[in-house]
Parts: structure tokens; C-alpha cells; sequence
């Protein structure tokens, strides 16, 4: 027993040192401008919004469970272009729903029930992108996953361009350009690999696999990296292009640390997910994050705040409030 405490106190300690090398800023301290974004934002002009985010992600995801890792993409993806306006929402044809790197994104459905229903009590008053952020949260919730407060008041942007969707991380990058591209959004390392561990739920399509279970950089043999044993389930999987396969093989439905886990043992099923353990920027904080769940929620949490606050002001300027997340208003 008097080992067993010594050794979680060491481990606790290295956690927290590793940790606090990045500045990490508590929860309550996490800036934003109280001008542009309120946690009392709709309290009078639609008091019921968050309780209809929250019922209906509960209702969609209770159905399919895939939707939550959908819809926390579906976030992420929006805030990585042009900062968190909705515009990964508009369908039209060039737009950002239209790129090549969003082609796998899934949840469309699930805001325009959301926006629908909040119409109905509150019209033309909460915007697509409040909306997704909040249902970004909950089914972050719905999933196992920490709970935050979000700040409300964004605005919809009103240009969205397929070729700056392209721009977003899709899981062969260097870890130097993910890195450049996070600070980019005012994000930092531990920021980036904390969000990574979004990948302990959700599943990606084997078509973005091939190349490193097959021909590895040109080399007709599969990479390296991979252990053997998830290189032959991998395979025996996607046998098909189409299909899909877990980014968690272990514990797929549950949000937890599995993720940092399965890259220690070489089980990371994207290749930047697998670099993070090989770099000496990343893996400290991968090592860290594997062995304390409670640490890694509390700063999941925290980076998503960090995330959904990402704004482009010259397009809040510009920003409305859409009718219809697809498209922008018509007046």
C-alpha cells in the first residue's frame, strides 16, 4: 500500500509538471471578450435554446452514437476555417460542405432539426454557429465526456470557400505543420494533442488508411510504425475502401484515455495520430494524458473552450443570423 501511494504521488506529480509547461489556463480563466460572447447571451431573447441543443443531441445520439464523434468534427472542422460562423453549414456548390476534406462529415441533419425547432420559439435570434458549438458540448456529454459552459453571440458567416477546407488537418500532416496550424488558431501543444484524444471515440473511412497499411511512402510495404498484430486487424477490416473502421479498437463508445494508450502500443490508427508518441514535442504530454482520465477531461474541456472561441472578426462584422444554417439569408 505505502508503494502504491508513493508511486501515484510520483505519477501525479509529473502529470502536473508536464502540464503546467504549457500554461494551462483554469476554466474560469479562459479568455474571451464579455462584448462579443455571453453565457447570458439568449437568457431573455431565448431562454429555452440550450434546453432544445440538449434534448434533441440527446434524442439524435441515443439513435446513432457515431453522431457525437460526427458532430464534434463537424465542430472543429467549422471553427478551422474562418473561426466558429456556420460556414462549414452553407451547401451550396464551392463551399467549405463541398471540399474534398469534407466529404466524410456527418451531423448536417441533426442542426437543421436543432434551428428548426428554435425558430418555432425564438425566430431569427440564435445563430447555426451558437447552435453547433452547443451541440458540439453535448455530445462531448452524450458520449462520456466532460461538460463545459459556452459563450454565446456568435454570428454566421456568410462566405464559405471549398478550397480553404482543404486547408484542414486530415491526418497525414507532420506534426511541425499541425503545430504551425494550431497556433495559427491561437491553440498550443497541449492544446492540439488534447483534442486529438477526441479520436478514443468515432471511426474514419479505410480509404484514408491504404497508404500506410499497403505502400508507405512509396515503398509497397505498410508502415513501420504499426504494430503487427493492429496491422493485421487493420487489413482483415478494410478490405473495402468504403468502410469504416474505429479510431479506438478498444474501447470505441467510451469516451476515456484508451486513445494515448493505444499509441504507446503503436495501435494509432491515423498517421499523425501514431507521430504524436514519436515526437519529443508530444509524446510527454502523451504519456502523461494515458494514465490520468480526470486530467485529461478537465483540458479536453478547456481546449474546446478555447476552440469554440475562435472568432474572425472581419467576418463577424459581416456575420448574420441565418434563417436556414444552409444558406444565407435571401433580405
Amino acid at each position: 500500500m505505502k508503494y502504491f501511494c508513493i508511486s501515484f504521488l510520483l505519477i501525479f506529480f509529473v502529470v502536473v509538471e508536464v502540464v503546467s509547461a504549457y500554461d494551462v489556463p483554469k476554466l474560469v480563466d479562459l479568455p474571451f471578450d464579455d462584448s462579443d460572447l455571453s453565457f447570458s447571451y439568449y437568457h431573455k431573447s431565448c431562454p429555452e435554446a440550450e434546453r432544445i441543443i440538449h434534448n434533441k443531441v440527446k434524442e439524435w445520439v441515443t439513435k446513432d452514437y457515431t453522431l457525437a464523434p460526427a458532430l464534434m468534427r463537424l465542430h472543429f472542422h467549422d471553427c478551422s476555417v474562418r473561426g466558429c460562423d456556420a460556414s462549414i453549414l452553407l451547401n451550396h456548390k464551392g463551399s467549405e460542405r463541398w471540399a474534398n476534406a469534407s466529404k466524410s462529415l456527418r451531423g448536417f441533419e441533426v442542426i437543421d432539426e436543432i434551428k428548426e425547432e428554435i425558430e418555432k420559439k425564438c425566430p431569427k435570434t440564435v445563430s447555426c454557429a451558437d447552435i453547433l458549438t452547443a451541440a458540439a458540448r453535448d455530445a462531448t456529454v452524450a458520449a462520456g465526456g466532460p461538460f463545459w459552459q459556452v459563450p454565446y453571440g456568435r454570428k454566421d458567416g456568410c462566405v464559405s470557400l471549398a478550397k480553404e477546407a482543404e486547408l484542414v488537418p486530415m491526418g497525414h500532416e507532420r506534426i511541425t505543420d499541425l503545430v504551425e496550424f494550431y497556433q495559427s488558431k491561437g491553440l498550443n501543444v497541449l492544446d492540439m494533442v488534447v483534442l486529438a484524444g477526441a479520436h478514443t471515440i468515432g471511426r474514419s473511412t479505410c480509404g484514408s488508411l491504404q497508404h500506410r497499411l499497403y505502400n508507405y511512402k512509396g515503398t509497397g510495404k505498410p508502415d513501420p510504425t504499426i504494430n503487427p498484430q493492429y496491422l493485421n486487424y487493420l487489413r482483415r477490416k478494410c478490405r473495402w475502401t468504403s468502410e469504416y473502421v474505429d479510431l479506438d479498437a478498444n474501447s470505441p463508445k467510451k469516451f476515456d484515455v484508451q486513445y494515448f494508450k493505444n499509441i504507446q502500443h503503436k495501435m494509432g490508427l491515423l498517421q499523425t495520430d501514431q507521430m504524436l508518441y514519436f515526437d519529443s514535442r508530444t509524446s510527454p504530454l502523451v504519456n502523461a494524458l494515458s494514465s490520468q482520465p480526470e486530467v485529461f477531461k478537465h483540458q479536453f474541456a478547456a481546449a474546446m473552450v478555447k476552440l469554440g472561441n475562435i472568432q474572425d472578426y472581419l467576418s463577424d462584422e459581416n456575420g448574420e443570423i441565418r434563417v436556414n444554417c444552409n444558406s444565407v439569408n435571401k433580405y
